[in-house]
């Protein structure tokens, strides 16, 4: 698998993380109370029994280490020689090397056309030429 592949396969791994980890928070995260002014939330309890205050410790060590392999993956591409420059000059040589491909491209379509005309008007020809002989007489 290419690098470019890899860092969207690591970016898309960060994003699942961290909505994973907002999500996972909201739903588990215990009452706060907003004021004194309104009464004590009632105790939370979760669902199977887990310590509230590990998840997040986990879930941030799992985030923090999918962003080190991302980082890491970036420092594996590839340095650009030459600055920008370089790179437009680069991107034009290859634009007219696929202009001339793809002018040479042309030219064989069109002789392919060409002579698939040619042979499709042959073959029309001895199609009418079959069908026009006569059958030999059985008499």
């Amino acid at each position: 698998m290419d690098i470019i592949s890899q860092l969207q396969e690591q970016v898309n791994l960060i994003a699942h993380l961290a909505f994973n980890t907002v999500g996972t928070l909201q739903r588990d995260a215990p009452p706060n109370r907003l004021s004194p002014n309104y009464p004590e939330p009632p105790a939370h309890t979760t669902e199977d029994g887990t310590n509230f205050s590990e998840q997040p410790k986990l879930m941030s060590s799992a985030l923090v280490k999918a962003a080190k392999q991302f980082d890491v993956l970036v420092t594996a591409l590839p340095i650009s020689e030459g600055g920008e420059e370089a790179q437009i000059k680069r991107i034009t040589e290859l634009q007219a090397e696929n202009d001339a491909i793809g002018q040479e491209l042309q030219k064989q379509l069109e002789a392919a056309e060409k002579e698939l005309n040619e042979v499709q008007e042959l073959f029309r020809q001895a199609s009418d030429n079959c069908l026009n002989l006569k059958k030999p007489d059985d008499s």
